[in-house]
């Protein structure tokens, strides 16, 4: 039988806790339930448009793996627009939410609870592209998790996939002071989410909902550049990164950043760029 957890645990001193298995236990019962909330996936739907999925047609994309389902947004518009989706995530408390949203909305997910760091032992073949949004790689500590993680979406990729990955504008947290205006990925009314702490090393974000019930994550503070640096490392060819979705990348400080990185090599390839 499975115990669930209802409260979260950081003991005596929260912004010390900075291991990247604690995800495990962050992810209770009780906040996973609110989670759409904090999304409110009509909002995020319009937000978005169709940014994802003309990113993955115009590569010719079809099999995908989601490797951070979370509640199953992601995964669920892709199976609605005709991709071929595999639905992964570290908690299995998300991917039973995910596995509930899909079939109130008449779908089946594929799912399969895997670790990033071990991906390919528990996902099996191979993926025109591998997606891992919603600010879900700045769970990752240390910096060997981070690079065992790409090369695991690396390895999960045919010859000419492609990795999207979005994080949150951690370079204007960290030098300028928080400031978001919840348009386009946490769109939920009467959701807060903002940083509680954050040093170089830590961001801590403290959510509140509407029934007054408040819950935190520890992340890792990502840079733009930094995760780029990651990526051409690993092996990814050409690395374009968007500010928030595409209708908006030309604004100074987006919210959120998206990786789009290509695996395929190609002779006079341009430099990596951003837009």
């Amino acid at each position: 039988m499975i115990v669930q957890k209802q409260q979260q645990n950081y003991g005596p001193n929260p912004v010390a806790v900075r291991q990247t298995d604690k995800y495990k236990e962050e992810y209770i019962t009780s906040f996973v339930a609110r989670w759409d909330q904090l999304i409110n996936w009509e909002a995020r739907a319009r937000s978005e448009g169709r940014f994802f999925m003309e990113v993955l047609q115009q590569r010719g994309a079809k099999k995908v793996l989601d490797v951070a389902t979370g509640t199953g947004f992601h995964s669920v518009r892709l199976l609605q627009a005709g991709f071929d989706v595999v639905s992964a995530d570290g908690s299995p408390e998300m991917l039973a939410k995910a596995f509930e949203n899909g079939r109130r909305r008449g779908l089946i997910l594929r799912t399969v609870q895997a670790d990033w760091r071990w991906l390919n032992r528990d996902v099996h073949g191979k993926y025109d592209a591998v997606i891992c949004l919603g600010n879900s790689f700045t769970h990752l500590f240390a910096e060997n998790d981070r690079r065992k993680a790409l090369a695991e979406f690396y390895a999960a990729l045919r010859h000419d996939g492609v990795l999207i990955l979005d994080q949150r504008n951690y370079d204007q947290i960290l030098d300028s002071g928080f400031s978001s205006k919840h348009i386009y990925y946490y769109c939920g009314d009467n959701v807060k989410a903002e940083p509680e702490y954050v040093d170089d090393g830590l961001a801590r974000f403290r959510y509140e909902f509407p029934d007054e019930s408040v819950f935190h994550l520890n992340m890792y503070p990502l840079r733009k550049n930094y995760v780029r640096q990651l990526m051409t490392e690993v092996g990814f060819q050409q690395i374009t990164t968007y500010g928030d979705f595409q209708e908006t990348h030309h604004q100074h400080t987006p919210d959120f950043f998206i990786h789009v990185a290509e695996k395929k090599y190609e002779l006079g390839t341009k430099n990596p760029g951003e837009i």
